[in-house]
């Protein structure tokens, strides 16, 4: 269209990745370093990260075309599968053939694979394309496909493109196995000002068949400011460009024509919102549940949206009134041991008094210690004055009254005596 114009080979600024009109700004250099060293290592996991139209796919194609004859690589560009049909798929571009078999069989098939291209000494490597796609399931499953090693190295080298949500997906605490096998990570930065203006007429050179057609600085840096320095906006804007001044036979691009470009694109919608490079939304979130609410109409969704936020405000209220009462029973439960404490304090002041009231008292002193300790009353010298002495009978007296033996009584009265017998003696 416009590339006899502007003496151009082809266009430029195509959106379809071409490793030929890949500048190697600092950002993509850093890249591709980090993908040769993790390649030349065999590091465990490769994981590259970039804002949408950051150059993640161009960058693959330049690691790719640059590896040699001793790596097999398997390319999984669409990542809307299930772990069984990721398995397939990765299969099917290493040449195998999937169909009809069990996945345990497709496992074992796929390790003699792997064996025997080590044996044959090439490095097999998968490469999958928009990894933040994946399922949770799926990236458990690539897991479990690098558990295919020997005891020296692993048989399978696995590399994860994808957007910068792809990061956050792999922080989840399900992914924690498969994060600690990531050696090697990198995330593509914008380009700044400086380097739009070398990216776009370096795309220009690449492209001219003659004496290159340059951008102005403050065309560049026109178009840096709206596309955010994101490469695949840079590349929509500068290819509308050379069409308006080619529709408009201008030879040199300028700042005004700049301007109405950037201004219809906006207005017909082809550039959208502003480009967010740390934008975290996935396209296709990693839970069903999610997936779901995105396949919702949008008239379904603001009633929904509205039934939850009166259910959000009920169950709100709900937990209110449970934290009063829950405060309330607290307090009364404090009250209630305080009063229990005072009871048991009572309670065993009383029976420390009882204690000592059921002590034995101690017994009294000698009656010739009281004697001692306190004088005799009467005195004995005023007794004996006034009570007169009285003897006591002898024991004669008694004795000479005593009543005779029976056998005696017997022989006086036999022989006579004088001594009376008494009736009752008989």
């Amino acid at each position: 269209m416009y590339e006899r114009f502007y003496r151009l080979r082809e266009r430029p600024f195509a959106l379809t990745p071409d490793p030929d009109y890949l500048y190697p700004s600092r950002v993509h250099k850093e890249a591709l370093s980090y993908l040769r060293y993790g390649i030349e290592s065999h590091a465990g996991f490769i994981v590259i990260t970039g804002a949408i139209g950051s150059g993640k796919t161009t960058l693959l194609q330049t690691m790719v075309r640059g590896l040699d004859s001793h790596t097999t690589v398997a390319r999984v560009m669409n990542t809307l599968l299930d772990p069984r049909e990721l398995l397939e798929s990765a299969m099917i571009d290493l040449g195998l053939d999937p169909s009809g078999q069990s996945k345990p069989a497709m496992l074992k098939a796929l390790g003699e694979f792997l064996v025997n291209e080590r044996a044959a000494g090439r490095l097999v490597l998968l490469v999958i394309d928009e990894a933040q796609n994946l399922s949770l399931p799926a990236l458990e499953e690539i897991r479990m496909l690098s558990n295919l090693e020997t005891e020296k190295s692993k048989l399978l080298q696995i590399i994860l493109i994808g957007q910068p949500d792809l990061r956050d997906k792999l922080d989840r605490p399900e992914l924690e196995q498969l994060r600690q096998r990531i050696t090697v990570s990198y995330h593509l930065e914008p380009l700044d000002a400086e380097e739009t203006a070398h990216y776009v007429n370096h795309r220009l050179a690449r492209a001219s068949i003659s004496t290159p057609l340059e951008f102005p600085r403050d065309v560049t840096d026109a178009i840096h400011a709206r596309s955010g320095g994101v490469p695949r906006l840079i590349n929509v804007i500068a290819d509308a460009t050379l069409v308006f001044g080619y529709g408009e036979e201008r030879s040199v691009i300028d700042a005004g024509l700049i301007g109405d470009v950037i201004a219809d694109l906006d207005a017909t919608g082809v550039l959208g919102p502003r480009s967010n490079p740390n934008r975290r939304e996935s396209v296709v979130p990693a839970e069903p549940a999610a997936a779901a609410r995105l396949q919702t109409p949008a008239a379904a969704v603001a009633p929904a949206a509205a039934m939850r936020t009166a259910e959000d405000d009920k169950l709100a209220r709900e937990l209110a009134e449970r934290e009063k009462e829950l405060k309330r029973r607290e307090q009364e439960m404090v009250s209630r041991e305080k009063e229990l404490a005072e009871q048991r304090r009572v309670l065993a002041d009383q029976y420390r008094l009882l204690r000592t009231q059921s002590q034995p008292q101690q017994p009294a002193p000698p009656a010739a210690a009281h004697a001692q300790a306190a004088p005799a009353w009467p005195p004995a010298n005023v007794a004996a004055q006034a009570r007169p002495r009285v003897q006591s009978p002898s024991f004669a007296v008694y004795q000479s009254k005593r009543r005779p033996s029976l056998w005696r009584r017997v022989k006086n009265t036999l022989l006579g005596t004088p001594e009376p017998v008494l009736e009752d003696s008989l």
